[in-house]
């Protein structure tokens, strides 16, 4: 019987934290009649702002920074011409790879002349090219062979509803690259 002195403790407990936290209630809420009761406060005006002085741009003409000079001398040779890629001609076998995928293995040569270069698709099979045939995604056209380079020109969307060319090349790698 020694359970109940242990309830009626826990009774006495609880009943002394109820009413101390009544209290509390009552004095938070005394203190927020006190604020409701206060004047409104005025608001202050906004901050004047200063205008900004205006600045007049006058470097059109000039190359942009963001764009390398290589690239804005090809453009500046360009914007006179209109190029678009010919789409009646049938599409060639390295035309459905992006040249990205495509490795320069080799070249055939005739009396120290390469006559023919050698590449490699993505599945692995390597095809004789020679100036004149396309490769790559971009309408790109072979327009020299060397023993270490296939030069390209390519046919790209400018942005303004155009085509412009573009040079590229498939560089030598090793046979085990």
């Amino acid at each position: 019987m020694k359970v109940q002195p242990l309830l009626i403790g826990i009774l006495v407990g609880v009943t002394a934290l109820v009413s101390g936290c009544s209290s509390r209630i009552d004095s938070v809420s005394a203190e927020m009649e006190a604020i409701h009761n206060q004047p409104p406060q005025p608001v202050p005006p906004p901050p004047a702002f200063l205008p900004v002085p205006t600045f007049s741009y006058s470097a059109q003409r000039l190359r942009s920074p963001f764009m390398p000079p290589s690239l804005a001398q090809e453009l500046m040779v360009m914007s006179g011409r209109r190029v678009m890629p010919d789409l009646s001609r049938p599409p060639q076998y390295l035309e459905q790879f992006p040249l990205e995928s495509l490795r320069m293995r080799g070249t055939i040569n005739r009396a120290g002349q390469p006559l023919f270069g050698l590449v490699e698709d993505s599945e692995g099979s390597v095809l004789r090219v020679q100036v004149g045939n396309y490769l790559g995604k971009n309408y790109g056209r072979i327009v020299g062979i060397t023993p270490s380079q296939i030069n390209i020109i390519e046919i790209v969307p400018d942005g303004k509803d155009g085509f412009i060319e573009r040079p590229r090349s498939l560089v030598m790698v090793d046979v085990g690259g």
